[in-house]
């Protein structure tokens, strides 16, 4: 199996995906402070999604999961379900949303915080964000996925940090999950070949301890095995002629919508 070439009417449908999901991350913010539930926040990015965007929330019903985004508190490193459990001063929250319009799938995460963050909580989430960012400015044709996963995990475990090896980004489309597979570790010089028209997310899982990580049974919910904070970001990205596309670029991002490289 190899990554899915988008043609220029796929294109577009993917950046009008990437777009509305970016969209509801702006959306969300204000919403998220002490006192929410996940559950709540769950029912406005549901309603937000259905309602203002005319689109549907991909993670619901997908293989069984119950709710229209992942909700990712502390610990646990991704596939966080919402529930009735009300967020408190210092806690940090990844929120995961991925919209579907016209068959066409956005797929985006960031890190939001609770009240006051404590210090080691703020520069995890912080270099997490750098790492990534750090990874989509090296995408253009010709790359290697190995180049990238060992560029995000040389600098996450610069600060002794850890990256979790079991969960991946991956090519996205029509489908939610497409080839390739985007690992956040590797050799520089391996893996598939970058070319013009992929898209793909990257979306590193960085832990502040060990890299080992527990599925609840819940069969979802994935933590920290040493319960140690986890912070993650993603975007969906699409290979240009020369640089890269972030389809799901938000207004507080760092990075320009497109980058171009000279030849």
């Amino acid at each position: 199996m190899s990554a899915v070439i988008k043609t220029p009417a796929e294109i577009e449908k993917m950046r009008v995906a990437g777009r509305l999901a970016a969209e509801v991350l702006e959306m969300i913010e204000p919403h998220v402070k002490v006192g929410v539930t996940t559950e709540e926040l769950n029912q406005i990015c549901h309603d937000y999604i259905v309602n203002e965007q005319d689109a549907v929330p991909a993670p619901l019903n997908y293989h069984g999961f119950p709710k229209s985004i992942c909700t990712s508190v502390n610990h646990v490193i991704c596939h966080g379900i919402p529930n009735d459990k009300a967020l408190k001063d210092g806690d940090i929250i990844n929120i995961d949303i991925t919209v579907i319009k016209d068959g066409y799938h956005g797929d985006t995460s960031k890190m939001f915080y609770v009240g006051q963050p404590s210090i080691q909580a703020k520069r995890l989430c912080e270099i997490t964000q750098k790492s990534l960012y750090l990874a989509i400015e090296m995408v253009k044709p010709g790359v290697r996925l190995g180049d990238i996963g060992a560029a995000i995990q040389k600098y996450a475990e610069g600060f002794n940090y850890s990256i979790v090896r079991e969960y991946c980004g991956h090519g996205i489309g029509a489908e939610f999950h497409e080839e390739p597979q985007v690992m956040h570790y590797g050799k520089p010089g391996t893996g598939e070949v970058l070319q013009e028209g992929m898209c793909f997310t990257i979306e590193p899982m960085v832990n502040v301890g060990k890299r080992q990580c527990k599925l609840l049974k819940d069969e979802w919910t994935v933590v920290t095995k040493d319960r140690s904070l986890s912070a993650q970001w993603e975007h969906t990205l699409l290979v240009t002629k020369n640089g890269v596309e972030i389809l799901t670029l938000r207004s507080d991002d760092e990075l320009p919508r497109v980058i171009e490289h000279s030849e």
